[in-house]
């Protein structure tokens, strides 16, 4: 049967309109799918608990993995008691270890994040209970502490901030002028009204609140300031901008004080300040349920790239598979939203940590509990999972890495071979995990 020339034009006319997009869009195709191996998957710990929480790639073309360690025996190497204890394990481009240390004083010491700094030594970031040992001082339960270190993992300097309450460091990255940003939370109630450089009443505050504290190269302070409002405002992730101010995002349940457009229980809360703090704009992001920002990167084009999770399916939110899904915005410097995506299927999906890619696309780590939608395998409960986009978040590849029992990832890095390395932790010692050590162990593996 001869085809109609008129309908041979209306179809070629049709294929070339369909074949033309907007780059600024995040599309809603799915890409021919790419197909990644696993290199190596690691388990290290002894008796009791460890857990990675954070990794940086290294001068050297290896990495350093920061995290929390109790035991004292097996793969913990120096330790004399089961406090808790900041743990950083060097690893070489082979990932051949290095050297590992531990860091803290007789109570509960847990690091959450670490940066490789200009000098290639390190700074890392977390929580301590502790007033001895590595630890010069303690405020009242929970403080920030910082400790910088040399390229063998020895301490220059330490310092430790916070006040009678749960003050808790999250993150900290090195600016521009050689000093360093360092965020968390502050808890507004019991430092009355203190974590402000220049105090101020704190009536309308309470809870815990963003703290972000500006310190120079030697580690003394230069300013700190506080925001949010009356309920809970978490900060998980910063960066400097162009402008030498910051970005801070995390999640935020107030619709009061320095919120002035909640969607709907927690959303994504992002503030720019000011080189000295100030608090230029806040923008919420979300539905009206629960949405968390847990990450933050900037992207090729000069915006910025956001990943947490989202259990809503209305405003912001163009759609959900179920329960919660990994949530990637994209905004521009001055905080307006440009695309939105969700991936997942139908049970809890999370993101937690954003890398940008030599491609530039993105390595997205988080957790999946789903066997459906985006997530093509689950071994139970939760699996440590990544997740590779490109610039306009069309979902490149996904993999997911676990056992029969809970297996988280939070952090993820591309090394120079583009090859992955993602961290978390794991109770498993089956399936994809080779055996468990104690109760959870850092984990670690490749992709490739």
């Amino acid at each position: 049967m001869q085809i109609p020339k008129s309908k041979i034009v209306l179809a070629i006319s049709m294929a070339f309109f369909c074949s033309c997009s907007n780059n600024d869009d995040a599309s809603n195709e799915t890409p021919n799918r790419v197909q990644k191996e696993i290199d190596f998957v690691k388990t290290i710990g002894g008796t009791k608990n460890e857990s990675a929480q954070s990794i940086t790639k290294t001068s050297d073309g290896g990495y350093a993995i920061l995290g929390h360690a109790q035991s004292a025996d097996g793969d913990v190497t120096d330790k004399l008691n089961e406090s808790f204890d900041y743990w950083i394990i060097k690893y070489d481009q082979n990932s051949t270890l290095q050297w590992q240390k531990t860091y803290g004083g007789s109570d509960d010491d847990r690091g959450r994040d670490i940066i490789q700094t200009s000098d290639n030594g390190y700074a890392i970031l977390g929580y301590s209970k502790s007033d001895d040992g590595d630890v010069a001082q303690n405020n009242g339960f929970n403080d920030f502490w910082i400790s910088k270190l040399d390229a063998s993992g020895i301490i220059i300097w330490e310092k430790s901030f916070g006040f009678s309450g749960a003050d808790s460091g999250i993150s900290i990255i090195q600016t521009n002028d050689s000093g360093y940003l360092l965020t968390g939370v502050l808890d507004v109630t019991a430092s009355n009204g203190q974590g402000n450089s220049k105090l101020f009443s704190s009536k309308r505050h309470a809870g815990g609140d963003y703290w972000a504290i500006k310190l120079n190269a030697s580690g003394e302070k230069q300013w700190s300031k506080f925001y949010g409002g009356a309920f809970t405002d978490t900060p998980y992730d910063v960066i400097q901008t162009e402008d030498s101010g910051y970005i801070i995002v995390g999640s935020s349940d107030s619709d009061d004080v320095d919120i002035k457009g909640n969607k709907g229980s927690y959303d994504f809360w992002v503030i720019k300040i000011s080189e000295t703090g100030d608090l230029v704009w806040e923008k919420s992001f979300g539905g009206s349920e629960t949405d968390e920002a847990r990450a933050i990167v900037k992207s090729s084009d000069g915006n910025y790239i956001i990943v947490g999770d989202t259990r809503s399916n209305d405003l912001d939110v163009s759609n959900n598979h179920g329960a919660a899904d990994l949530w990637i915005i994209k905004i521009s410097p001055t905080g307006n939203l440009i695309w939105e995506k969700t991936i997942g299927g139908g049970s809890f999906d999370v993101g937690r940590s954003v890398y940008k890619t030599q491609d530039n696309g993105f390595i997205i780590s988080g957790s999946s509990r789903s066997l459906d939608g985006d997530i093509s395998n689950n071994n139970g409960q939760n699996d440590a999972w990544v997740v590779k986009i490109d610039a306009s978040a069309n979902l490149k590849w996904q993999k997911t890495i676990g056992g029969s029992d809970i297996d988280f990832a939070y952090d993820a890095i591309e090394l120079d071979d583009e090859s992955v390395i993602v961290v978390g932790e794991s109770n498993s010692s089956n399936i994809d995990i080779p055996e468990n050590k104690g109760f959870t162990d850092l984990l670690i593996f490749k992709i490739k």
